[in-house]
């Protein structure tokens, strides 16, 4: 670089007398390149060098062989004036007392100074100290990492010159901050542990090689936060962060890992520290409109003031809150002032600890922490300000630096410290000069309270939460009372436990708020997603017939199994109503009836007969096979009742025999009636009218045409027999009990078997339709086939089509329908003359000779 004709050399930029390569120069002047731009448009004659220093740096210094720096934002607040072209900048102002930060100083210089009274932890060597301040900004951090490098605090001649003194450095509180100082000090191998920086992306061995933190990093944070929110059900949350690396990479965390676990996100905003009062407004706005109850607040402390004093303009109230570390456990927030606003805020903090002597801190006290503390003023000539005499007590004043109750992050800055005394100590015995982050990295001690101490291969400690609820004391204060905690080490879901106390929400009650989108699906119901929305904004349906949820919010109704069906509510899976045609129902009952009816009127045609046995009409209709007939038509009618009532094996192949064989001998009767009555009047002696067939081949022909009947039906029950069978696809709600027909070849051989005989019977009788008209019985018998053959043809589709139990009954429709025509058309007009017309009943007139004797 030229500058009034002088050129520093590579050894010597900006005062580094250290032995580097050309790279890591050329490094460190793309960074100044900036500025010497800037400086030479406005003109101005200030060596770059000139940059780094300030008046005010380092804040706190203290040698000591080993020098350990500190960064701390002591200053929250920055007052920098437009920057032009013509005219060459202000210097920063930092401004607004940190008294947090302050105390995080003071427990550094503390755990130090224990440190130089140890006789076992560096003997006979001296730790010193040099603490700048980062005032909360990358500049002034950058600033701040430059002096404690460079060991150089202001030259004002024309070239800088020293060496690096500081052999570690411990900050800063914001990652942002934190990521300047780590990508400067990484250079150089300077090890930067940080108490309060929290971002994910330090964890990045490749980008931070030298860096470790005392503190969890926010990976784990981030993901506790969203198995909070999900376990209090809220599914419908708002967020807010702060604009830079802590807020943006921790929500990013969250918002990804509350997707995983079904949370949306309302809408997520972001407040930097320099925003315009129209942009925090604007945030407040939409906080005040949104629907969510609650709201994640990934929030620095600088970006919550500045949110807190919006929102108490705005008078935003009942919201639950739920915090980061950051400003979860922060006392200044805990004031009457926010109360209305935090009041019941839940949130992961730091496990509290005590610092053994930490209570009265007395070190070099600044004076402009002095009079900002007590309101004072060390110049007597301002009027109107009361002047300062020294002798003010801190322990009476209440701020956060008196106040050590709470000692979280200040216990992250004594555990830094005392890692780099640990390293230095172990690198000093092993005789080595250089190396001092391996030898962080292999730190594993324990502090006087008995916590362990070490990092992992990412510079992490282990990540382990309080969860801290802000409640009320007895004396209306507000007080940090833990309710659980958080261990990243466990797994399968053990990570968060609750400990059984009660936590206070934002309605001052025990009851937990509600922020979802939509309300919860109550079982019975299943989630319908609303188009152009989140999941967690949804429609709530009945699942339909045969499937249940019995859950809350089910994305999916379940299908019961095969032989279940759901309730009424469709939450649970019962039994399915198993259906059969039953003596209990109407249809069932009437069956059973006409039935009985139909077997008891065959009994009263066969008492009939009986009682006119020896008259000629009976004689004349073959007696014998006349009683036969009504035995088999009783037979069919009986045997309609096995086919009601619920099926079992023994029921299913009796009533399918019992209907064949029955019907089967029935037929065979009339077929060899019918033969016998066309033998019988087509004889060559027409004198003969008494048929002479003889009694033992009717008997034979009976015999013969049932026996093939019952020969099908043992095939069939031997090879593929009936049996129960539960139908489920008939009716989705209900299990039709049925009787399969084990083999539907065997079912339509009987049937067509019996429709063989019929048919024969049919033709036989037709042909002796034109018999002697006194006597024909043949016409009847053709009459009472034609309707026989209707109702087994109509039989056959209504059968096949016909659901369910009516498949069952419609096979005793025709069962009852045959017989009670068979019994009608053959029987009725004999038991007309028999009983009404009893003066037919000769023998003359069976002849057809009456009409001679008149």
């Amino acid at each position: 670089m030229v500058r009034k004709g002088k050129i520093c050399s590579e050894r010597q930029f900006c005062g580094w007398k250290l032995d580097l390569k050309c790279f890591v120069n050329m490094s460190l002047c793309i960074m100044s390149l900036f500025v010497v731009i800037v400086r030479i448009l406005a003109e101005e004659e200030t060596a770059v060098c000139e940059m780094w220093g300030s008046p005010e740096f380092p804040l706190l210094f203290k040698s000591g062989d080993i020098m350990i720096g500190g960064a701390f934002s002591m200053h929250s607040q920055i007052d920098a004036s437009s920057v032009t072209l013509s005219d060459a900048p202000d210097p920063l102002i930092c401004t607004r007392v940190n008294f947090r930060e302050f105390r995080f100083a003071q427990t550094m210089i503390f755990a130090i100074e224990e440190i130089n009274k140890s006789s076992s932890l560096l003997p006979n060597i001296s730790v010193g100290y040099k603490i700048f301040d980062s005032c909360g900004s990358t500049l002034p951090s950058t600033r701040a990492a430059m002096g404690l490098i460079n060991g150089q605090e202001k030259t004002f001649g024309k070239s800088c010159s020293g060496q690096s003194t500081v052999h570690a450095i411990i900050g800063t509180s914001e990652s942002s901050s934190t990521i300047v100082l780590s990508q400067i000090s990484g250079i150089f191998q300077m090890p930067v542990i940080s108490h309060f920086s929290t971002c994910a992306c330090l964890s990045n061995r490749k980008e931070h090689p030298s860096f470790f933190r005392t503190i969890p990093s926010d990976y784990y944070q981030s993901r506790a936060l969203a198995q909070l929110v999900k376990h209090f059900g809220w599914t419908w949350v708002g967020a807010v962060r702060s604009d830079n690396d802590y807020g943006n990479n921790g929500m990013a965390t969250f918002i990804e890992a509350a997707t995983q676990e079904g949370i949306c996100v309302e809408y997520s905003e972001a407040i930097a520290r320099t925003a315009s009062k129209e942009q925090v407004e604007r945030v407040v706005r939409v906080i005040t409109r949104g629907t969510a109850k609650v709201l994640v607040a990934f929030l620095a402390q600088s970006e919550m003031d500045i949110l807190l004093e919006e929102a108490l303009r705005q008078n935003l109230t009942g919201l639950q809150w739920v915090g980061s570390e950051s400003w979860i456990t922060a006392q200044h927030l805990t004031t009457m002032k926010y109360s209305n606003i935090l009041y019941g805020s839940i949130g992961f903090a730091i496990k509290k600890a005590k610092i053994a002597g930490f209570q009265d801190p007395q070190n070099h006290i600044l004076k402009e922490f002095w009079e900002e503390t007590f309101g004072c003023s060390f110049q007597s000539s301002l009027q109107g300000v009361k002047q300062c005499s020294g002798s003010e007590r801190l322990r009476d004043i209440k701020n956060p630096f008196t106040d050590v109750s709470e000692l979280r992050i200040s216990n992250n800055v004594y555990k830094a410290v005392y890692a780099v005394a640990h390293a230095m100590h172990s690198m000093l015995k092993c005789g080595e000069k250089s190396e001092i982050v391996k030898h962080i990295q292999n730190v594993n001690f324990s502090l006087p309270s008995g916590e362990r101490v070490y990092f992992d291969e990412k510079g992490d400690p282990a990540a382990t939460y309080q969860l801290v609820n802000w409640q009320r004391n007895s004396a209306g204060d507000i007080v940090f009372v833990v309710v659980g905690s958080y261990d990243a080490s466990l797994q399968n879901g053990k990570e968060f436990t609750m400990n059984g106390l009660n936590i206070t929400w934002v309605t001052e009650s025990f009851e937990r708020p509600v922020s979802v989108c939509s309300e919860s699906c109550p079982p019975g119901f299943r989630q319908a997603m609303i188009k152009g929305k989140p999941i967690c904004c949804f429609s709530c349906i009945a699942c339909t017939a045969g499937e249940i949820s019995n859950s809350t919010n089910s994305a999916e109704c379940s299908p019961c199994p095969l032989e279940y069906w759901s309730n009424e509510d469709h939450n649970k899976c019962v039994p399915k109503v198993i259906e059969f045609l039953s003596y209990e129902e109407t249809m069932g009952a009437l069956l059973a009836a006409f039935s009985l009816f139909g077997a008891s009127l065959t009994l009263v045609v066969s008492f009939v007969f009986f009682w006119f046995r020896h008259t000629p009409l009976v004689k004349a209709s073959n007696s014998e096979l006349s009683f036969l007939l009504l035995l088999s038509l009783n037979l069919c009618f009986l045997c309609a009742l096995t086919f009601i009532g619920q099926p079992t094996d023994w029921s299913c192949m009796l009533r399918h025999v019992a209907f064949g064989i029955t019907f089967a001998l029935c037929i065979s009767c009339i077929l060899t009636k019918t033969i016998t009555v066309v033998i019988a009047f087509t004889a060559k002696r027409p004198a003969n009218t008494v048929p002479q067939c003889s009694v033992s081949l009717q008997r034979m022909g009976v015999l013969g045409g049932t026996f093939l009947q019952v020969l099908v039906c043992a095939v069939w029950l031997t090879l593929a027999p009936p049996f129960p069978y539960n139908n489920t696809v008939y009716a989705t709600e209900r299990i039709v009990l049925e009787c399969s027909l084990g083999s539907s070849i065997g079912f339509w051989v009987v049937l067509g078997y019996i429709g063989l005989l019929a048919i024969l019977c049919l033709i036989l009788a037709f042909l002796a339709r034109k018999l002697p008209d006194n006597f024909n019985e043949a016409k009847f018998i053709t009459f009472s086939m034609l309707i026989f053959s209707a109702v087994w043809v109509t039989f056959i589709p209504a059968y096949v089509s016909s659901p369910g139990k009516f498949t069952v009954a419609v096979e005793i429709f025709a069962i009852l329908a045959s017989s009670f025509g068979l019994l009608f058309c053959i029987f009725a007009p004999k038991c007309y003359i028999l009983l009404l017309k009893p003066e037919r009943n000769t023998k003359n007139h069976m002849m057809g000779r009456e009409k001679h004797f008149h």
